[in-house]
């Protein structure tokens, strides 16, 4: 076995729009695990968008990222040397492990062992953080209801076609993506269930496309996009709509003073409008709820998803930079090691 692992830190501080030149990978000697803690040697990393919004320098929700610090991310793996009664040597676990080849653990925090019978990479994908997210924020952070007309942005990726379809399976009214090219809107209709999905790049008039695809108004929009979105789906927003504020992809590379800002508050009072943002890790109580109940979906093929997998640790930032420039069909995992 190789006494070194590699993993791949910020080398500077993203401007705009993420490159690949922002990252670099170094080699670092193989750390061997204390009292209680145990060595997992990665199989798949993720990479996923909400990581940007720590890489200009400013804190958000999370710290900043240091320069030279590794890479933030999820992980599914196999425990190698161990110290730890719970995570015996073979085990195999997700958990917050990293853009790296190995990581050293204590058992504590997110991390959990992988149910035997579906593909490993759905344990950082739609039995990851991005299905959990999808379905906390639904149930809990939006309060979902039979009978809603539900509105999701970027339907196409992991967090936005997991919500549309449990939104779905839960007996919405009708469900309604917005995604960016063809190939996705078609997916999200003959696959995934949807009833309507909407090109906003190819639409003349999206807010007028939204109209005629929730002519009655929308009960619960699932933002993935921003401010711009939010901003263009409060006029249309039913009595008692909840907008569940899940991630910022539009927003998390442009300095806050760019940003666009909500302006049509009114709704808020006319109509008793509830906006809440998500945090998935505030709702740990609900995970094993939601990946048994996710997991059965899948077993049952009543949840689809798409994947796009790529090789080797070095290919984590392409992978990563590509999410902003909306390449993806679906998540997107890099296999680092050897199931």
């Amino acid at each position: 076995m190789s006494m070194n692992m590699q993993q791949i830190v910020l080398a500077r501080h993203c401007d705009g729009l993420p490159v690949p030149e922002d990252f670099k990978i170094e080699d670092a000697p193989l750390p061997e695990p204390g009292d209680g803690e145990f060595r997992i040697a990665h199989i798949y990393n993720s990479v996923d968008p909400g990581t940007r919004s720590r890489l200009s320098g400013s804190a958000t929700y999370a710290a900043a990222q240091k320069i030279g610090a590794p890479m933030d991310g999820f992980s599914v793996g196999r425990v190698e040397a161990s110290n730890h009664e719970k995570y015996p040597d073979g085990t195999l676990v997700f958990f917050a492990g990293g853009w790296r080849t190995h990581s050293i653990h204590n058992g504590k925090g997110f991390i959990g062992p992988v149910t035997p019978g579906l593909p490993l990479s759905y344990w950082i994908g739609v039995l990851g953080v991005p299905g959990l997210t999808a379905y906390c924020g639904l149930k809990e952070t939006a309060q979902f209801r039979a009978g809603d007309a539900v509105l999701i942005s970027s339907a196409a990726g992991p967090v936005g076609a997991t919500a549309g379809q449990l939104a779905k399976a839960w007996g919405a009214s009708k469900v309604v993506g917005i995604a960016g090219s063809d190939a996705k809107c078609n997916w999200l209709t003959e696959e995934a269930g949807f009833d309507v999905a909407i090109n906003y790049k190819s639409v003349d008039d999206l807010d007028a496309a939204i109209s005629a695809a929730l002519p009655d108004g929308v009960d619960l929009l699932y933002d993935n996009v921003g401010n711009a979105m939010i901003e263009r789906v409060l006029p249309k927003m039913r009595l008692n709509g909840r907008i569940c504020v899940a991630g910022q992809v539009a927003d998390y590379s442009l300095a806050l003073e760019d940003r666009p800002g909500i302006r049509t508050t009114t709704p808020f009072i006319t109509h008793q409008i509830m906006m809440r943002g998500l945090v998935v890790f505030y709702h740990a109580k609900m995970f094993s709820e939601a990946l048994q109940t996710m997991a059965g979906m899948i077993a049952k093929g009543e949840l689809k998803l798409q994947e796009e997998r790529f090789d080797g640790l070095a290919a984590m930032p392409e992978a990563f930079c590509g999410l902003f420039r909306g390449e993806n069909m679906g998540r997107r995992v890099v296999k680092v090691g050897e199931e």
